[in-house]
């Protein structure tokens, strides 16, 4: 029996960074997507954001203190020492685009071995990036072997000319390191960065949803991330300006109170669909001045989240159409992250796209997870899943190009290389 392994992650989001910490069973087994069972958690920390807005970081002091915050939490619950983890990335300066790669079989008789794989995933891998941009992944959607299209694992299929369709996700080569900064300032090591809405996509979607074309909604505080997967695997993704945070201000604006009051109504009264409530719910909150105390009827709040979720739906049904997909998508929206926790928002996905809408949150996890059962930490999860896939499915070979090079794409891998080999005061 193999010893079990330990996986780390850290989702860096704009309103709170989690660390998590991860035990594989003992065993080496094949994985698929969402196994019970998978895995038990064994370390747990969580802090408030500091320095990091809308995904991407403004101070990058302060957020290098909220990720040590974090892990020194994970630390103490777990007993055991962080020296790496696989870390989130979102925010607007990513960017999507799908690539074909083909080259040829190069083991005859044999069929398609691994390094005709990798070899494609390479071609396609080869694209045109501006010089301020860095690939992060490279996720094979499906082959071709010959005029077989339509393949998902050729390993060992017989051919002459194999063909991969990939989705390469690439991001801001400043916004990349200022993040990588932060975790070297933390003193962790990052092998890995991985797309927020995919870690999510592995805690909360099924297979089925997968197969049948889903639209995945994460939603953070600063803002939105969509992905699109069609046929088991990623076929879009982008992030929208629009958050759970955006909701608390709309409240705060118009009802002119605090922003800790309004997000406070907003967890205890707040509601998104205004059908669903009663004429007369009034309740009392303190506004702005010595005593100053205000009278809100709860509708009058529906009304106002109502208007901003109308907003975020019909965003992403733009993003959805701009992809031109919005014809394959029969299992509708999965809606997670902090923000879809508010009553009503599933009503109004519903209305606003036409298509069905679940509410999602992490499945399939044991251990230290009484505060990990909410769609908050469905990225947190996601990404030990993730990990977790990742050295059980492929326990004794590198990770190849398609795992994107430690997520800072061949020239942010090179200079990273450099600044170690090089005197400290030299970089």
């Amino acid at each position: 029996m193999a010893e079990p392994r330990i996986v780390t992650a850290i989702d860096v989001g704009s309103s709170k960074v989690v660390a998590l910490m991860a035990e594989s069973p003992g065993e080496t087994r094949t994985v698929t997507a969402g196994p019970a069972g998978e895995f038990n958690v064994i370390g747990v920390g969580i802090a408030p954001s500091r320095g990091i807005k809308r995904g991407q970081i403004i101070n990058i002091s302060e957020a290098a203190s909220a990720i040590h915050e974090a892990v020194e939490g994970a630390e103490r619950s777990s007993a055991n020492k962080i020296s790496s983890a696989i870390m989130s990335i979102a925010g607007t300066h990513i960017s999507t685009q799908n690539s074909q790669g083909t080259v040829a079989i190069g083991r005859g008789d044999q069929g398609v071995g691994q390094e005709d794989v990798d070899h494609a995933i390479e071609a396609a891998q080869a694209i045109s990036v501006p010089n301020n941009r860095e690939i992060i992944h490279v996720i094979a959607r499906h082959f071709r072997v010959d005029e077989q299209e339509g393949v998902r694992n050729p390993m060992g299929m017989l051919g002459f000319r194999l063909e991969v369709q990939a989705h390469i996700v690439t991001g801001a080569t400043t916004a990349i390191q200022n993040l990588m900064k932060c975790a070297s300032m933390a003193q962790i090591e990052v092998p890995e960065l991985v797309l927020a809405p995919l870690a999510a996509a592995e805690a909360v979607l099924t297979p089925t949803e997968r197969e049948m074309g889903v639209i995945l909604v994460d939603v953070g505080s600063g803002t939105t991330d969509v992905a699109i997967f069609i046929d088991g695997t990623v076929w879009h993704a982008s992030t929208i300006e629009v958050g759970g945070g955006h909701f608390t201000s709309d409240l705060a604006m118009c009802l002119r109170l605090p922003l800790e009051t309004a997000e406070r109504i907003k967890i205890s009264h707040g509601h998104a669909y205004p059908p669903d409530l009663s004429l007369e719910q009034p309740f009392v909150v303190a506004g702005f001045g010595d005593e100053q105390r205000i009278t809100v009827q709860r509708r009058d709040i529906a009304m106002i989240l109502q208007a901003r979720a109308e907003e975020l739906f019909g965003l992403v049904m733009q993003e959805v159409k701009r992809s031109g997909y919005d014809g394959l998508l029969t299992a509708g929206l999965v809606v997670t992250g902090g923000g879809s926790q508010l009553p009503g928002l599933r009503e109004m996905g519903r209305d606003v796209t036409g298509l069905p809408v679940r509410i999602a949150q992490p499945r399939d996890i044991q251990g230290l997870v009484d505060n990990l059962h909410s769609p908050a930490y469905a990225t947190a999860v996601g990404l030990l899943r993730w990990g977790m896939n990742e050295i059980m499915a492929r326990p004794s070979r590198k990770r190849r190009a398609s795992i994107n090079l430690g997520g800072l794409g061949l020239g942010g891998f090179l200079a990273n290389v450099m600044r170690q080999l090089l005197p400290k005061n030299m970089t």
